[in-house]
């Protein structure tokens, strides 16, 4: 089996060392998403070890460090996709042109910048919770609950745009595997953690309706940046799920 479908998702949503695929064709790129999954598996193993490494650290500073490495990690790229979606549906004042439109605007208002603090502000929080609770290893399942997401919504959900990368990625995807990958990921989760899991993958499932919904209404289908928005989004609300949860436990 050819791995190169896995290099080219590892490129495209991290920035880690992965081998360079070289020129990716559109069928290159749809039969890349089965990958992401195990993509946000690795940058969850990768989150996971350094908070583990670093639990001996003072926790505010640990977290942060975490935290910088996560964001390093993955480029920023779904950050950016969560402030431009921010900016558009505030400024898109329900239109879909308009909000497309904004979403393609490089200027960042202040609709993305408090979007983008705020998650930082609960992601940190969470991190430095799970950390002094002794449970580091459960970022583990963030940034996989994030990129299943990716798959879900590629398999679920129309394009908006009539040309882009997602478009190309939708049209060249290979169903089958990408919803054993989906659910593969989904039953990984439930199974290492129990009943925490089963709760973690509500939230997502719910998120993940809700979010659809919004899309649906408001453009008539997704774009990479509000792909990007839900990756953050599941993120942040299953991260701090966890910490309630567990902390609820003990």
């Amino acid at each position: 089996m050819s791995l190169r479908p896995l290099w080219i998702a590892g490129r495209l949503l991290t920035r880690l060392p992965f081998p360079d695929p070289g020129e990716a064709s559109p069928t290159d790129t749809g039969h890349s998403v089965p990958w992401y999954p195990v993509v946000g598996l690795i940058l969850g193993i990768l989150v996971a070890a350094a908070g583990i490494g670093l639990a001996q650290t003072e926790p505010g500073v640990a977290a942060a460090l975490v935290l910088i490495l996560w964001v390093w990690s993955s480029g920023g790229i779904h950050l950016d996709g969560l402030g431009d979606s921010a900016d558009a549906w505030v400024g898109g004042l329900g239109s879909r042109e308009r909000t497309l439109a904004i979403m393609k605007d490089p200027r960042c208002g202040p609709a993305a910048v408090s979007a983008i603090v705020l998650v930082l502000i609960a992601k940190w929080a969470g991190i430095q919770a799970l950390m002094t609770d002794g449970q580091p290893w459960l970022l583990l399942f963030m940034p996989l609950l994030g990129r299943t997401q990716l798959s879900l919504l590629l398999l679920t959900t129309p394009y908006a745009r009539e040309q882009g990368m997602a478009g190309d990625q939708s049209r060249h995807l290979q169903r089958r595997t990408a919803w054993f990958a989906t659910l593969t990921s989904a039953l990984a989760c439930l199974l290492a953690t129990g009943w925490v899991g089963l709760i973690l993958l509500i939230v997502a499932v719910t998120i993940f309706v809700l979010a659809r919904r919004s899309m649906l209404e408001r453009i008539a289908g997704f774009t990479g940046d509000t792909a990007g928005a839900l990756v953050e989004i599941t993120e942040t609300l299953a991260l701090l799920t966890c910490v309630l949860v567990t902390f609820s436990a003990d």
